[in-house]
């Protein structure tokens, strides 16, 4: 029923933002229709596999759903590049409509989990999940724009600090009031979003953060990667998504691959190669970047990273699920999906802050040391970009100098010195994930080592 709800909102929403006339509809129709019906898909989908699928099949068809949203992720360039180029955008929402009536249609082929007798909607705990959450995220999208904790030139600052920093303490506030409202209406008897003591599942606590590790990883890769192609190298939209669909193909191959030939294999040792085989494909590509390469060299990097993620694809779905009696898979869901979009906006994020902030102090360091370019441009450049130096394409950058009055041979420093920066930044970004990568390996320990619905071998009796 959350999956039919969810995606009569989300149609409703393709549908408003594809006949939108101005940018007020179209916010309605795509952030707030699309994402509240995204919010009652996601944590059904979870739910729904577990109630569809036993315990040696799950593997695969969660490996499934996860290939099938970074596959999304990566047709999104090309299929949009291919609609605004030689139709318009609102083909793609209305496209978004079509795809919606299919699986309406395809629903009916499925089990559906039964619903909880006598359950009522916690208003006061959705309200306060989605207050804490939205706090926090929204305080790390605004950390590159407005500085962490201390706030950047002409940012606002709250009590001499940066915004930021207090709606992410506020947020943590907000949740430690939500878990105890939690554990309120559960004392009472009344039904509740999650029990937090599922928290102290390991095995459950472990899964979310290996699922918030692997999409906080794919979100950097998915914002840096295409930053890379389309702005500094200056390919087209279509170009840029077929240059990540060797990402796509290999975490289909691999998401659908492990479990059918390997069912029984330990899911924590398959976690931590798909998590080894990131940190290898994301090192490759910070060293193969450098200025004057051509797009080719993402090939080897992303094929590495997608066959990674696609091996944790086809494991984390099920350890999460089959921690918990199948009755909690919906919860489950919710805290899975919680895990997975609080790591894309904390990759995102991360990795443009990063970026931006290691590009700005390669670019100063490298226009103060020029003798080519003058003293007062120097100067210049750091009142009016003290902010950050944007990341922009190098006919961009040759407009905005001309468009400064600066003499054309500064002008071509400084176009040297940008794309330079640029490429030292993009290598910071990609050696943050890398190590993140890494990071993200203790967290695995709570991963079972058998498969859900095996039982583990008895180890030989001494003889």
């Amino acid at each position: 029923m959350r999956l039919t709800i969810g995606c009569i909102i989300y149609a409703c929403g393709s549908l408003t933002t594809a006949l939108s006339q101005n940018l007020t509809v179209l916010m309605i129709g795509w952030s707030g229709l699309e994402g509240l019906g995204a919010v009652l898909i996601m944590p059904a989908i979870v739910a729904l596999v577990a109630s569809n699928f036993g315990k040696p099949d799950r593997p695969r068809a969660y490996g499934l759903v996860a290939a099938a949203g970074a596959i999304a992720a990566a047709l999104g360039p090309l299929v949009g590049g291919l609609f605004t180029t030689y139709a318009s955008w609102r083909w793609v929402f209305a496209g978004e409509v079509v795809i919606v009536l299919v699986i309406l249609l395809l629903t009916r082929r499925m089990n559906d989990t039964p619903a909880e007798a006598g359950a009522r909607l916690d208003l006061i705990g959705t309200a306060l999940s989605a207050l804490g959450l939205g706090a926090i995220v929204l305080g790390i999208l605004k950390a590159g724009t407005w500085g962490f904790v201390q706030p950047k030139p002409e940012a606002p600052e709250w009590f001499g600090l940066s915004p930021v920093i207090w709606l992410v303490f506020a947020g943590a506030v907000v949740l430690v009031l939500f878990v105890w409202w939690e554990n309120r209406r559960i004392g009472r008897g009344e039904g509740a979003l999650i029990d937090p003591a599922m928290l102290r599942n390991l095995q459950l606590r472990n899964g979310v953060m290996s699922f918030l590790f692997m999409f906080l990883i794919q979100a950097g890769i998915f914002f840096t990667v295409p930053l890379f192609l389309s702005v500094a190298l200056g390919i087209s939209a279509v170009e840029t998504g077929v240059r990540l669909l060797p990402l796509s193909l290999s975490l289909l191959l691999f998401a659908i691959g492990v479990p059918k030939l390997r069912p029984n294999a330990s899911p924590r040792r398959v976690v931590r190669l798909g998590l080894i085989m990131l940190f290898a494909g994301l090192v490759l590509l910070v060293g193969l970047l450098d200025v004057g390469v051509g797009p080719e060299i993402v090939t080897w990097p992303v094929l590495l990273a997608g066959s990674g993620l696609g091996m944790m694809a086809s494991q984390l779905g099920a350890v999460t699920v089959s921690s918990v009696p199948d009755e909690k898979s919906g919860e489950v869901g919710g805290l899975q999906n919680t895990g997975t979009q609080l790591g894309a906006s904390i990759g995102m994020a991360l990795a443009a802050a990063v970026l931006i902030s290691a590009m700005t102090a390669s670019f100063f360091t490298g226009i103060e040391n020029n003798p080519n370019v003058p003293d007062s441009v120097v100067s210049q450049a750091q009142t009016q970009l003290a902010g950050g130096v944007p990341f922009m394409s190098e006919a961009d950058a040759k407009a905005a100098l001309q468009k400064a009055n600066v003499p054309p041979a500064t002008a071509d420093e400084i176009v040297k010195q940008n794309e330079k920066s640029q490429i030292d930044g993009l290598r910071a970004a990609e050696a943050i994930l890398a190590l993140l990568a890494l990071v993200a390996l203790p967290f695995t320990r709570g991963i079972p080592t058998v498969q859900p619905g095996a039982q583990a071998k008895p180890r030989p009796s001494p003889a």
